[in-house]
């Protein structure tokens, strides 16, 4: 009957990498303004480039990575994997 207590620390423990990253959050319409949003959010920006119309940051916080997605046409997240 371990399991049950384990499951349930481990959704406690485990860090929410994007909850500060709401869909539609406005970070900024250049790779300057979206790395300075980021890192005022808390996240080490690693990388950052426009690949396929978007901006698109390599961040790690809370010793997990995401990719952060970015419209710069509008300045707003439009996706994050991680």
């Amino acid at each position: 009957m371990k399991f049950p207590f384990i499951a349930a620390a481990l959704l406690v423990a485990a860090p929410a990498l994007a909850a500060d990253l709401a869909p539609d959050m406005e970070l900024g319409k250049t790779e300057d303004a979206v790395r300075s949003a980021l890192t005022a959010l808390g996240y080490d920006v690693r990388k950052i480039e426009e690949e396929d119309g978007e901006i698109e940051a390599y961040v790690v916080k809370d010793g997990e990575m995401a990719e952060v997605y970015v419209d710069p046409a509008t300045g707003k997240v439009s996706k994050v994997k991680g």
